[in-house]
């Protein structure tokens, strides 16, 4: 029954989106519309004009009546939507005010997101099935916004509660043939994805059912190979950091690997690792219970590696990616590790576990060794919604990274800022390893001064557990803090209140650049 349930949600949420469903659809004029229920235009207003990006497509006559609607309903400021109807045609035309034009790709890129996203937000509320969206500014964009705008995971509410699905598809003639619709499309999809295994509750998304999931969705894809493994499988590889955590929940562990294989064999890959705690109780050092319900979404960095992978696969990206994640519940129990017990990880360091709660970089640490150490990868990004003190410190505006390469740094500052879902650098500094090197008992201590530069401390700590990256020609490494990007409060546009699968598109348009 569970297996079941997931693979539908998987299926019609993820992959395809139960509310986005693409066919794709000759060109029309908007005179010769009247298949769509509805269109999303947008439009610039500057200097008081108003102009439509796709006014090649629309003939005078219906522009005019147009641009006489929209100035009779004050409409100016950006982000302005207005619901018109019986247009050129077409029942009803939701048009969203772009602003002044975009002079920059990634400028335009946004505004095509957020006028998409806002024009299917107000025709959702009109009942309409079948629509149109505008793709004159940027391709790819608008099919971004389109898809992000409209994910609910509403399978497990009563059938007249969900949301009925709307179809897509694009309208006018694409502006940049690389920023096309379908590359949208899976940019949106494979955040979605990562939305939907964060929001599944914890009791439907243990780590043997994630790892189920991801194997679904991954299969048949070109390249791509998933290995699931065991306990008995960590326990061969002496990882105790990461079976310390997993010992406490009744839950068996899974270690999940995935491979996938773009480019020659002789190129070497790009290493990814994710944080995948399904549900975080603090163990032991028990969390307090107010929104302890959100920790369903602590394996939020394994969703966005799952994600980006089935992004990357779809795109055939010419790159070699592997990526793993660690798989566990941190529960507490009288098999729990106990504030103060000492484990050795995999590269033979011990760690005096002082909280119990600070159980993120304890996995995190035998998989990144894990990978750094036997595939001795190009690069190497681990993500991870790790510290409290990453939210104290950037709020939800910038995922935090730490990385000892400038290069690598700059390419993924430079694809946030294309998919306007950024990062901010942070210090990685030995400075912040100081107090965990104090254990009378132990190598390391796991704890260091806790919320007082926890996230930088965190960042050494695992830094500690990176083959590679003190050798001559150190191992380019990043460590990206998403604690703060975890969730969101309210719906904006394209972000959705509940868990957002930030920073899938910044991730795969990391690979993009690398793979060009």
């Amino acid at each position: 029954m569970t297996r079941l349930l997931l693979g539908r949600l998987a299926a019609r949420h993820a992959l395809g989106h139960h509310h986005v469903r693409i066919t794709p659809v000759p060109r029309r004029l908007f005179t010769n519309a009247s298949n769509y229920d509805a269109l999303v235009l947008g439009s610039y207003t500057d200097a008081e004009q108003i102009t439509f990006s796709a006014s090649r497509d629309i003939t005078s006559s219906t522009r005019q009546t147009l641009v006489e609607q929209l100035a009779a309903s004050g409409f100016k400021k950006e982000g302005d939507v207005r619901v018109l109807y019986n247009v050129g045609g077409v029942k009803q035309v939701a048009v969203v005010s772009l602003g002044k034009q975009g002079k920059d790709e990634a400028t335009q890129l946004e505004q095509a997101r957020k006028a998409s996203a806002l024009g299917i937000q107000a025709l959702q509320k009109q009942g309409v099935e079948n629509v149109g969206v505008d793709v004159s500014v940027n391709a790819q964009g608008a099919a971004e916004g389109a898809v992000l705008a409209q994910f609910c995971l509403d399978k497990l509410k009563n059938e007249a509660d969900r949301r009925k699905p709307i179809q897509v598809n694009p309208f006018a003639a694409e502006s940049n043939s690389e920023r096309d619709w379908e590359t949208g499309y899976i940019y949106g999809t494979s955040q979605n994805l990562a939305r939907m295994l964060m929001t599944t509750p914890g009791n439907l998304m243990t780590p043997k059912l994630f790892t189920e999931e991801v194997a679904y969705l991954l299969a048949g894809l070109e390249n791509t190979e998933v290995i699931v493994r065991d306990e008995e499988w960590a326990i061969r590889n002496k990882m105790n950091s990461f079976l310390a955590v997993a010992k406490g929940s009744k839950e068996p562990l899974r270690f999940l690997e995935i491979h996938y294989r773009g480019a020659g064999e002789d190129q070497k890959p790009h290493g990814l690792v994710g944080k995948g705690v399904t549900f975080d109780s603090g163990g032991i050092s028990l969390k307090p219970s107010n929104n302890m319900a959100l920790m369903k979404g602590d394996m939020g960095g394994a969703a966005t590696v799952a994600a980006s992978l089935y992004a990357i696969a779809k795109l055939q990206l010419p790159v070699n990616v592997i990526a793993c994640m660690p798989l566990c519940e941190n529960m507490p129990s009288g098999g729990a590790t106990k504030p103060g017990d000492v484990v050795r990880a995999m590269n033979g360091k011990s760690i005096e576990v002082m909280d119990t709660d600070a159980e993120g970089r304890l996995i995190l640490a035998d998989a990144l060794y894990y990978l750094s150490s036997k595939y001795s990868p190009e690069s190497l990004i681990d993500l991870a919604t790790l510290t409290g003190a990453m939210d104290v410190a950037l709020g939800n505006a910038f995922a935090g990274v730490f990385t000892n390469s400038d290069l690598l740094w700059q390419r993924l500052e430079s694809a946030g800022k294309m998919t306007s879902d950024p990062f901010w650098r942070m210090p990685l500094h030995d400075a912040y390893l100081k107090e965990m090197k104090e254990s009378t008992v132990a190598d390391l201590n796991n704890l260091g001064k806790g919320r007082s530069g926890g996230a930088c401390s965190a960042a050494a700590f695992l830094k500690e557990f990176v083959a590679g990256v003190e050798s001559e020609q150190p191992l380019a490494w990043a460590h990206i803090d998403i604690a703060g990007v975890m969730d969101s409060d309210a719906t904006q546009g394209y972000h959705i209140k509940g868990m957002s699968g930030r920073p899938t598109r910044s991730l795969v348009e990391y690979m993009r650049r690398v793979s060009a």
